[in-house]
């Protein structure tokens, strides 16, 4: 899942970015408004997190922007707490949702979550031979059964099978993995890929080790 988080500043934007992409979403930073419009009218995301007092564009005329151009992705904002008028602009110029600040990472989490549920029929799935893995769940089933793998290799699973049949670097397998530990050496990464490798055999998904590019994942036949 893509969000666009659009903050100023910098260390709630690596905080907050950190801890999406633990739980799985892929996160672009953005902490200028006018810079946040050009995205959005250039790229698809599955939701945006909105502050409201950025740089070189307000967050509502932001908002605004998006709506006008009739684009319905989900948008969270951030407020200051108390800031009730902001909240009702906000909310009238058609935001989702909206959580004042300072807020509960978990919290933040769990409000995206069920935005990005309200915005789907269904909730977004991934099918790779007979493999399922549910993107906004971080839950993968066999044959309907669900398959018993870590956070790690869940986060491995998915940055592969964001790039099924290509070749994704191991340093970028690395980084999806390991966001937050300072200590992990990017040879560990072989032990995840190992592991995921045998649990997922027989399913007519395969990874492959490409020397030099990284790895695959692949559906056989």
């Amino acid at each position: 899942m893509r969000v666009l988080l659009v903050e100023d500043h910098p260390d709630l934007a690596r905080w907050l970015g950190g801890w999406l992409e633990q739980s799985g979403y892929v996160v672009e930073r953005i902490e200028r408004g006018d810079d946040a419009d050009l995205a959005l009218t250039t790229n698809r995301y599955d939701a945006v997190v909105l502050d409201l007092s950025l740089p070189g564009l307000d967050g509502l005329d932001v908002l605004k922007r998006l709506r006008d151009r009739g684009d319905n992705t989900p948008v969270l904002v951030l407020t200051a707490r108390g800031a009730k008028d902001d909240r009702v602009r906000g909310l009238n110029l058609g935001a989702d949702d909206y959580l004042p600040k300072p807020f509960e990472l978990d919290e933040l989490e769990a409000r995206l979550r069920a935005l990005l549920r309200r915005s789907n029929a269904q909730t977004p799935r991934l099918k790779i031979g007979r493999l399922v893995l549910d993107t906004l769940e971080r839950e993968v089933t066999l044959d309907g059964r669900a398959l018993s793998l870590t956070p790690r290799e869940t986060a491995v699973l998915e940055a592969l099978a964001a790039r099924l049949g290509r070749p994704v670097s191991r340093e970028t397998v690395f980084n999806r993995v390991f966001e937050f530990d300072s200590d992990a050496r990017i040879e560990s990464i072989e032990i995840y890929v190992h592991r995921l490798r045998k649990k997922i055999e027989g399913s007519g998904a395969t990874i492959t080790t490409l020397r030099g590019l990284g790895y695959a994942l692949s559906v056989e036949g």
